[in-house]
Formats: structure tokens, C-alpha cells, sequence
């Protein structure tokens, strides 16, 4: 308070008066119009350039923002008559991404290792690791069903965001040490209290899901809260956990600048270890390489759309909860995303739904909630007729699903059933 009071006591030259005796842009020469504000009142009311709108994410500069983006023609969507073979624009389109991406590290040794290993009577559950790049490993939990003859179609199962740093792969999968009180929350009020991964494992598929980059085992913590609560994750309560998804929250605008500086993207990372994951699913046994699929909700949806989009060995998609034209998102829906939604440059080429130009003719399937607060329902119908629209001009209209679900964000149980029935039309035997 002492420094505000002392600013706004100073009484010396005004910022104009200072600028006009350097001759800045002549401002010491400028004549007053009539009825025009004095001159320090006209340093205050700039500010508020464009049509004020406190309620936009924005505020006032929304305006501005929103002029911008009515610019952009999204040239690179298929459903531009410039698009016509949809294999082509797949060349195009993902060579687009994947320099957005910038990040490309190349193909590296996998290297896996089985750390822990769990049998049951109808499946068996291990806990593996392997390179994603020369610099990265990841841990994973994968099952394998064990009455049922190999090989098997597989899924990548991709968790959720839902301000749950601490466990990642965990909202999805068992735990077999002992489920922590923090996770059953989390499962019931996201997943309806069901572990998606066991429920696809019982039903024939091999299924895996790692830790996206920032959360679980691959989460950060700050030198003061290992400090204070150590790095074993069984021996925090509700609360510590509540501490430290909240102090992650915070940090992921330092991850998404920090990668920025490093010269690469958070999303970048993420995706490339999606795509990694899919090959050691190739490279275990029980796998056919030719039925793999992936779904996810929220975070997962989205990691589901590109994963889809920028590998072909995906052979069907399930995204729940992140699709949606993006251009209405950015007056409301702004601050209810993470960094981890923000690709930079995209939106001067495609929408998020023009990604599933990349997917066609693949069998893809779109969930909604209609009381879904995270995005307008306007722009969540507007990509699902978009995709359609994809999916038709690909010649492939039956290999497009939406459905939208009276509900909050959720990936309810009757919505896990209709995904998974959708994934074994197009990958059981």
C-alpha cells in the first residue's frame, strides 16, 4: 500500500507532457477538439478501445480478439473444394500438425521393462516402462485378458485432466496396491466409478494407458512440497493431494512457457508419447497390430482426436467431451481450459473438428453432453455436423457416430457401453 500511495501522490509531469517535450508523434503540437476529453483523461478512456464486455474471458479486448479470428478461413480443412482425395489431404493436413507440433525426436528403441506384474483368474496386469525419446521414459499400466485366445485387439485408454495431477493413468486403470481415496472420487465423479480399462479388458482387448506428460509419475512438484510431503504418493491423504493438484494447476502456465523456450510445445510431447505408446502395444505378442483402437474423455478426447488423426495404426476412435468448433470458445470458455487445449497456430489452418479429416474413413464416434459447461453447446453441434459433413465428402458416412447425452461432463456408464460396443463392431472379430 505504501508504493500505491506514493505513486499516486506524485505530482510531477504528466506521461504526455513528457512524451510532447521529446516531440513524440508530435504530441506537444496536437490541437484539442471540442468537447474532446482533457488530456489525461484521454490516457485513462484508450483503454477501454472496443466495445466493453466484462463478461468475455477477455473483457474489453474481446473485440479485437474476435475481429481477428472472423479473418481466418481455415484453409486447410477438407471441406474445402482445394481438398478432394482424402488421402491427400491426410499428407497435408498431418504434415501441418505435426510441424505445430515442433516436436519430432524421431523413433527410438523402446527398451520395456516389466516392473511389477499382477495375475488374476481372467486377466493379467502389469506395470511396464519404455523410451518414448532419447530423454523420456514412461511408465504404464497395461492388462492383458487371459481367457480369451491371443492375439487380441488392444486400446489405448486415455485418462483425463479434471485438475487431477497427482494420478494419471490411475483414473482409468486398477491399482492393484490399493486404491487411494483420492482416485475412487475422482473415478466416481468422472467416470461413473468405473474403471474403463478392466471394463474393455473383460471384454477382449488388450488395454494400456500411460501417463500423459505433467500428471502421475511424470508429474512436477515444486522443492518445497517434497519437502513437505515427501514423493510417495500412498502415504498422502485427500487433502495433500488436493494441495498438490492445486499448486500443479498453477504451474501448468510455467510448463507451457518453459517447453516454448525450449522450442517445442507441451502438446507436442504429449502426442508423441501417445503415438510411442502404440508401438510397443505392436510389440507385445498378444497383440494384433491390425485391430488397435484409442478413447479418452475431456483431456483423453482430445489426446483421442489427434492420436487418431496422426497414426495410422489407429483403427478407430472414440473422443468423449472435447469437440467443438473453437472460434465461439474464446469469448466464455477460455479460462476453463488447460494450457494443454491451446495448439499454437492451429486455428489459422483448421478447427479442432477439421482434424477428423485425418481420421476419415476411419470409424470414428463423438460423445457430447449436452450440459456440458466447458464449451457453448452451439459449437459442439456446430463439429458434430462439421464432421459428418467430413465424413460424407470421404464417401464414408457410416463410419461417423455422435450422440449427445442429457448430462454434465461425464463419461457416463451407458455412455462407456455405447463407445465400447462401437469399438468392437469395428475391431472384435
Amino acid at each position: 500500500m505504501a508504493k500505491e500511495n506514493a505513486a499516486s501522490s506524485f505530482d510531477g509531469p504528466t506521461r504526455r507532457a513528457v512524451l510532447g517535450a521529446l516531440g513524440v508523434a508530435g504530441l506537444s503540437d496536437l490541437p484539442k477538439a471540442e468537447g474532446a476529453p482533457a488530456p489525461d483523461d484521454f490516457q485513462e478512456r484508450n483503454v477501454l478501445i472496443g466495445d466493453p464486455n466484462p463478461t468475455a474471458d477477455a473483457g474489453t479486448l474481446y473485440s479485437e480478439i474476435v475481429k481477428y479470428a472472423n479473418r481466418g478461413t481455415y484453409p486447410l480443412s477438407f471441406l474445402k473444394d482445394t481438398h478432394r482425395d482424402v488421402d491427400a489431404y491426410r499428407k497435408e493436413a498431418r504434415a501441418k500438425i505435426f510441424s505445430l507440433l515442433c516436436y519430432n525426436p524421431g523413433e527410438v528403441v523402446l527398451a520395456p521393462t516389466v516392473l511389477k506384474r499382477w495375475e488374476y483368474p481372467d486377466y493379467i496386469q502389469e506395470k511396464v516402462l519404455f523410451s518414448t525419446t532419447p530423454w523420456f521414459q514412461t511408465t504404464a499400466y497395461i492388462l492383458i485378458p487371459t481367457n480369451r485366445t491371443s492375439p487380441h485387439p488392444a486400446i489405448v485408454d486415455l485418462h483425463s485432466h479434471g485438475g487431477m495431477f497427482v494420478y494419471g493413468k490411475e483414473k482409468v486403470m486398477p491399482m492393484p496396491d490399493g486404491e487411494h481415496p483420492s482416485v475412487t472420487q475422482y473415478r466416481l465423479e468422472n467416470y461413473q466409478g468405473r474403471s474403463t480399462s478392466l471394463a474393455l479388458c473383460k471384454r477382449g482387448y488388450v488395454v494400456i494407458s500411460i501417463d500423459a506428460f505433467y500428471f502421475g509419475e511424470r508429474r512436477s512438484m515444486l522443492a518445497e512440497d517434497v519437502a513437505k510431503l515427501g514423493s510417495d504418493r500412498s502415504k498422502y491423504t485427500a487433502k495433500d493431494v488436493a494441495y498438490l493438484n492445486e499448486h500443479a494447476g498453477d504451474g501448468e502456465g510455467v510448463l507451457a512457457r518453459s517447453l516454448l523456450w525450449a522450442g517445442t510445445t507441451w502438446q507436442g510431447v504429449v502426442h508423441w508419447d501417445d503415438i510411442r505408446t502404440v508401438d510397443y502395444l505392436v510389440s507385445r505378442p498378444e497383440v494384433d497390430p491390425k485391430r488397435i483402437g484409442c478413447v479418452g474423455i475431456s483431456l483423453g478426447g482430445y489426446r483421442a482426436d489427434f492420436l487418431a488423426a496422426l497414426e495410422d495404426r489407429i483403427q478407430c476412435a472414440v473422443s468423449v467431451g472435447w469437440m467443438a468448433s473453437l472460434r465461439p470458445l474464446i469469448e466464455n470458455h477460455v479460462i476453463t481450459h488447460s494450457f494443454m487445449h491451446f495448439l499454437p497456430g492451429l486455428t489459422r489452418f483448421m478447427d479442432l473438428p477439421d482434424i477428423a479429416g485425418c481420421v476419415a474413413p476411419k470409424p470414428f464416434m463423438v460423445q457430447e453432453c449436452s450440459r456440458d459447461e466447458l464449451y457453448p453447446l452451439d459449437a459442439m453441434k456446430t463439429a458434430v455436423e462439421h464432421i459428418k459433413a467430413i465424413y460424407h465428402k470421404a464417401g464414408a458416412p457410416s463410419r461417423f457416430q455422435s450422440g449427445f447425452y442429457d448430462q454434465p461432463h461425464t463419461f457416463s456408464i451407458a455412455m462407456q457401453e455405447e463407445a465400447f460396443d462401437w469399438l468392437d463392431k469395428w475391431l472384435q472379430p
